[in-house]
C-alpha cells in the first residue's frame, strides 16, 4: 500500500515524488513513458511505473493500493489524462489534488491562440522560418504550411521513436534538433539566431517548462512568440504549495537550504561559479533590487528586501522553498549583512564568498592591498582624515554622491590637498569608471553613489607605537598644557579603544585631546573648554594633527557636556572647582564610564576623593607622579622638577548616582 500516487512526467510530479520519499512517504509515481520513468530513482519509498493508463487502469490501481491521496502532476496540455484520472478518483472516493504550474507572464508582442490547429492556420499566412518547440506529437499539424519543410525547424526528444516519426513527415536533417531540455535563454537565443527565425511557437509551460527563458530569447532578438492557450481553464496547486499542502497532510517538516552569496561587483561577470550555482538552483531570491537584477532568472521568486530580520522573518514563513539564496554585495566577509543573518538564521547556512570591492578596484589600479588600511565610510562613522594622515594607502567605500568631494575638501583643510584620490564608480557595470587626481583638484566633484575610493599620500605619518608626543610638536601659547610624561601615564589609566567615545575637561591647548584622538581614530574625543586664548590653540593643534574625530566644545563644564553623545571615557584636567557636578553628570551619561583625573593641588584631589567616595567608584587607582627634566649648565647638566601631579583613575559601578 502506498501514501500517495502521482502522477508525474513533469518537473513539479517528479519533484514531489522525490520530496515525499525523502520524508519517508510511501509514494507510487506513474509516468506515461519509459523515458519519463527513468527520470526517477527507485528506492525503498518510492515505486515508479511506466505506461499510459486508461480510467479503468486507474480505478483499479486505486482499489488495489488505496492512496490517501492522488496527485495529479501532469502536462498542463494533457487534457484527456487530467480528465481521466479525476474521474477515477471519483469513481473510487480517492481523494485528488491537481498541482498545476503557473501561466507565464503576458506578453504584449506575443500571438495567442486557442490550440494548435489556430497557430498552424495562422503562421500559414506569414514569411519568414519557424522554431517549433511544442514536441514531435503536434508537427503533422504543422504540415499544412506551406513550404514547411524550408520553414520549420523542430526541437523534439532525442529519441530514436521520435526522430523517425518527424523524418517521416519531411522534417530531417538542419531542421530537426534533438535535444532534452531545460533550455537557458542563451541557448534559445543562440537557435533562433543560427535559424533565422522570425517566430516562435510555444505552449504555456510555465517556470519549470523553460517558458520565460524562450520569451526572454524572443524579446531581444525581436522574434514572435506564438502561443498556445492550455486546453482546460482548470486551478490547482503551484509546486511550493503542493509542498506545503503535502507537509501538512501527511505531518512532515520541511527542510531549507539556505546560501549566503556575495555576488561580487554587481555584474554577473564578477560572480563565482559556485555563487552562480546557488543561484540558478534557488527557488527563491532575496536581496536588494540592484544585486537581484544582476542574478535573477525569468520567472523565479524574488523578494526585494535588505533588512537581516525582515529577511530571517519572510524565510521563517515561507518553509516551502527549499533553497533559498540570499545575494549580498561584494564578499560576505566584507562590511556585508552575512554575520547579522547568520546571527538570524543558525548555524546551517551555506556562505560563498564573492569578490570583493577592494580586491577588484585595487587590482584595476595596480596597487596592492595587503599593506592598505581597508575601511568603510558607507552608513558609518569613519574618520578618514586621520586614517589617510597615519597610512601610505587607505581603501574605503563611500555610498554618497558627493563622498568624494567632502572627503577631497577635508583634505584641504589639513593641508593634505596633496593626497591622490584613486576613484572607482559603478565598479564592473558599463558604466565603470576609474580615475585619479590630487585631492585639491576634486572639492568640487560629484559622481555616482555606488564608489569606493583609494587615497594614496607619499607623506604619511606613522602613530607613535605608545602614547607620548613631544610636546614641542603641540602649538602651545600661555594655555595650560598637560606635560608629555603626564600625559603618557594618564593616557594609559584611561585604556582607550580604538572606538571609544572620549571626554576632555578643561582641554587647554588640546594635547591630551589630540593624543585621545589619534588613539581612538574609529571614535570620537570632544574637548571642552572655556578660555579663548586655549580655544584657539585648539583649533591649531586639532588641524595641524589632522584629528578630524575632534571636536571643539566652547564652555563651563558641566553644562557645556548636557547635549553631548553618552561617553566611554573621561579626562578631567581642570574642573574649576565643580568636580561633584562633573563626575554626576558623566555617571548619568554611562554609569559605566572610566575617568581619569588630573591634580595639581592638594585642594583638587580632596574634591575628587570625596567624589570617588560620594558615587561609590570602584577600580581607584592613585598615582603622584614627579617629573625633573635636565637643564644645561655650562657643561653640567642640573635637573630641574616639575610640579608633582597626582593621577587618579576609576570607573562607575554600572549604577546611575543617587
Amino acid at each position: 500500500m502506498y501514501k500517495a500516487i502521482v502522477f508525474a512526467g513533469t518537473t513539479e510530479g517528479y519533484a514531489l515524488c522525490e520530496f515525499l520519499a525523502e520524508n519517508k512517504v510511501s509514494v507510487y509515481a506513474c509516468a506515461a513513458t519509459e523515458y519519463g520513468g527513468s527520470l526517477l530513482k527507485e528506492n525503498e519509498f518510492l515505486h515508479v511505473s511506466a505506461g499510459r493508463l486508461k480510467t479503468e487502469d486507474m480505478e483499479e490501481l486505486f482499489r488495489k493500493e488505496t492512496p490517501e491521496i492522488v496527485l495529479d502532476a501532469t502536462h498542463p496540455y494533457a487534457a484527456e489524462v487530467t480528465k481521466n484520472i479525476r474521474t477515477a478518483c471519483e469513481n473510487t472516493g480517492i481523494r485528488y489534488q491537481r498541482v498545476l504550474r503557473p501561466e507565464g507572464e503576458k506578453s504584449e508582442t506575443a500571438v495567442y491562440v486557442e490550440s494548435t490547429k489556430k497557430a498552424a492556420e495562422f503562421l500559414c499566412g506569414t514569411e519568414g522560418n519557424i522554431f517549433l518547440t511544442t514536441g514531435s506529437k503536434e508537427l503533422a499539424k504543422f504540415t499544412v504550411i506551406p513550404d514547411y519543410k524550408e520553414r520549420l525547424f523542430a526541437r523534439v526528444l532525442s529519441i530514436p521513436s521520435v526522430i523517425s516519426a518527424c523524418a517521416e513527415l519531411g522534417v530531417e536533417g538542419k531542421h530537426l534538433i534533438g535535444m532534452q531540455g531545460p533550455f537557458s535563454t542563451e541557448i534559445n537565443e543562440a537557435m533562433l539566431r543560427q535559424y533565422q527565425c522570425s517566430y516562435l511557437v510555444t505552449k504555456d509551460t510555465g517556470l519549470a517548462g523553460g517558458f520565460p527563458e524562450k520569451m526572454e530569447a524572443c524579446r531581444r532578438l525581436g522574434v514572435i512568440p506564438v502561443i498556445i492557450g492550455r486546453p482546460l481553464k482548470e486551478e490547482g496547486l503551484s509546486l511550493l504549495e503542493a509542498r506545503g499542502f503535502l507537509a501538512e497532510f501527511f505531518g512532515v517538516s520541511l527542510s531549507q537550504k539556505i546560501s549566503l552569496v556575495g555576488i561580487g561587483m554587481g555584474a554577473e561577470k564578477t560572480l563565482t561559479l559556485e555563487g552562480k550555482k546557488a543561484f540558478e538552483e534557488a527557488e527563491l531570491l532575496i536581496g536588494a533590487r540592484r544585486m537581484t537584477e544582476a542574478v535573477q532568472k525569468p520567472g523565479q521568486a524574488v523578494l526585494h528586501e535588505y533588512r537581516s530580520e525582515k529577511i530571517a522573518e519572510y524565510i521563517k514563513a515561507h518553509p516551502e522553498y527549499r533553497t533559498v539564496a540570499i545575494a549580498l554585495s561584494g564578499d560576505v566577509g566584507f562590511y556585508s549583512g552575512a554575520k547579522k543573518l547568520l546571527d538570524l538564521l543558525g548555524p546551517d547556512v551555506q556562505v560563498i564568498c564573492g569578490i570583493s570591492s577592494v580586491v577588484y578596484f585595487m587590482a584595476k589600479i595596480g596597487l596592492s592591498w595587503d599593506d592598505a588600511k581597508i575601511v568603510s565610510a558607507h552608513g558609518r562613522n569613519c574618520n578618514l582624515v586621520s586614517l589617510i594622515r597615519n597610512n601610505r594607502k587607505v581603501f574605503s567605500i563611500l555610498g554618497t554622491e558627493d563622498g568624494v568631494a567632502a572627503l577631497a575638501s577635508k583634505l584641504v583643510d589639513y593641508n593634505m590637498g596633496d593626497v591622490t584620490l584613486y576613484v572607482g564608480e559603478n565598479l564592473s557595470y558599463d558604466q565603470e569608471k576609474i580615475f585619479h587626481d590630487k585631492a585639491e583638484n576634486l572639492t568640487e566633484y560629484h559622481g555616482d553613489a555606488l564608489s569606493v575610493v583609494t587615497a594614496y599620500n607619499e607623506n604619511a605619518r606613522s602613530l607613535p607605537a605608545v602614547h607620548g608626543i613631544r610636546d614641542e610638536e603641540f602649538q602651545r601659547g600661555k594655555a595650560p598644557m598637560t606635560k608629555e610624561e603626564v600625559r603618557t601615564v594618564s593616557l594609559s589609566k584611561l585604556h582607550l579603544s580604538e572606538d571609544s567615545i572620549c571626554y576632555d575637561v578643561g582641554a587647554g591647548t588640546g594635547s591630551v585631546s589630540v593624543e585621545m584622538a589619534l588613539r581612538a581614530w574609529n571614535g570620537k574625543v570632544y574637548a571642552i573648554e572655556k578660555k579663548e586664548d586655549a580655544l584657539a590653540l585648539l583649533k591649531e593643534n586639532k588641524q595641524k594633527f589632522a584629528v578630524d574625530n575632534l571636536e571643539i566644545i566652547p564652555g563651563m563644564a558641566p553644562e557645556a557636556m548636557m547635549e553631548l553623545e553618552v561617553p566611554t571615557h573621561a579626562f578631567i584636567g581642570g574642573s574649576s572647582g565643580n568636580m561633584d557636578a562633573i563626575i554626576k553628570l558623566l555617571l548619568e551619561k554611562n554609569p559605566e564610564v572610566r575617568i581619569v583625573i588630573n591634580c595639581i593641588t592638594l585642594e583638587t584631589v580632596t574634591e575628587a576623593m570625596e567624589a570617588i567616595r560620594k558615587f561609590d567608584l570602584e577600580d581607584v587607582d592613585i598615582v603622584q607622579l614627579g617629573v625633573a627634566r635636565s637643564k644645561s649648565v655650562g657643561r653640567y647638566h642640573m635637573m630641574m622638577g616639575e610640579n608633582p601631579i597626582y593621577i587618579i583613575s576609576c570607573s562607575g559601578r554600572g549604577e546611575e548616582p543617587k
